[in-house]
């Protein structure tokens, strides 16, 4: 018997075994390809700053109204949780692929030992969530003059 020779593609394997790991942690033990698109799960993307005064977090949250957003701080965590439903309106319309993420979501962030929890502020902009949390005034660098005699 004869096998055919292919070439290693480590790429393939190691996508190989994050669709396995990702199965066996799926409670219903099936792709997420067959499911609704309500049960899948999804994060927005987020870039996390910092400055002299304060770190940001700007997340994407497109196509979700600003009364599904939330922000919470617990115990030194900041929450940001929401969810984007699916509406299919036009009954007669076959869905082929639905690649886009629906459903809940949550994102956390430790607050570092700088921060202020009670000095966060939040805005959402064109699907965009602004959070700005500032830095404690004792954390923040002072000069002192230092007087020679």
């Amino acid at each position: 018997m004869k096998q055919a020779l292919s070439a290693w593609n480590p790429l393939r394997e190691l996508e190989d075994f994050q669709n396995r790991i990702l199965r066996a942690f799926n409670p219903n033990n099936r792709d997420t390809a067959g499911q609704s698109p309500a049960s899948t799960q999804w994060s927005p993307l987020v870039d996390v700053s910092e400055d002299e005064d304060s770190y940001k977090i700007t997340a994407e949250l497109p196509q979700i109204p600003k009364e599904d957003v939330k922000v919470t701080v617990e115990n030194g965590t900041l929450v940001i949780s929401g969810e984007r439903r699916f509406s299919h309106e036009d009954k007669s319309m076959k869905y082929h692929r639905i690649e886009r993420g629906y459903g809940s979501f949550a994102r956390s962030f430790n607050l570092p030992t700088d921060a202020d929890p009670s000095r966060i502020g939040a805005k959402f902009v064109d699907g965009v969530l602004h959070v700005q949390i500032q830095k404690s005034e004792h954390a923040k660098p002072k000069q002192i003059d230092v007087r020679v005699d």
